[in-house]
């Protein structure tokens, strides 16, 4: 909007349009609150809205208090109605069931988020039957490995091993028996040839 017309909400319909809001939110507001609040829904402009605060807070509509360079407003809770001990009553019942019922939605939303978690971090259907199908052709491998290790002849019996391992064992004793007398004679010489090319 420009800044000669205000809104449809000018002058005296500004106080109005502020006064109302700020009984029904009973909570303070700057003027640049106030104008963000209620700029799409009444027009109001900076300008009328600054104005028009400062003449409810004249009048002792509303009241102000600056901190520092910023002055805030709030309604006069004087002119408010008095709620009766009954309503209080009533009012702190309300709180109670809505504080249990916060309650049992958070406790609701961490069961949520846990579920959530635990299924973002398991496979899904499309995953596990990839998996499965891999799964699948290694057993096809192995179980086709098997067979043709059972059905080989050329098996080792354990008799045959055992006569293995004795010989085998046999024979690193003699070399190394062999060693030990080779090491405390001189070392043999060998006798280089010439090439025949060279």
């Amino acid at each position: 909007m420009s800044k000669g017309r205000e809104g449809p909400a000018a002058g005296g319909g500004a106080a109005a349009v502020l006064l109302r809001y700020l009984r029904e939110q009973n909570r303070p507001y700057s003027a640049q609150d106030a104008f963000g609040n209620l700029q799409r829904e009444h027009g109001l402009g900076k300008a009328a809205v600054v104005k028009a605060l400062e003449q409810l807070a004249q009048q002792g509509r509303v009241r102000e208090k600056a901190y520092g360079k910023q002055k805030i407003y709030f309604a006069d809770q004087e002119q408010l109605p008095a709620a009766s001990d009954a309503e209080l009553r009533g009012l702190d019942g309300e709180i109670a069931a809505l504080a249990a019922k916060v309650q049992a939605l958070q406790q609701s939303c961490r069961q949520m988020e846990a579920e959530l978690k635990d299924l973002s971090s398991s496979m899904t259907t499309p995953e596990m039957a990839r998996e499965l199908e891999e799964l699948r052709k290694d057993c096809a491998t192995y179980t086709e490995k098997l067979e043709r290790m059972k059905s080989a002849t050329n098996h080792v019996t354990p008799e045959e091993k055992e006569k293995v391992c004795s010989e085998q064992k046999l024979y690193c004793k003699e070399w190394r028996r062999r060693k030990r007398m080779l090491g405390e004679q001189p070392p043999f010489k060998r006798s280089f040839l010439p090439l025949p090319w060279g």
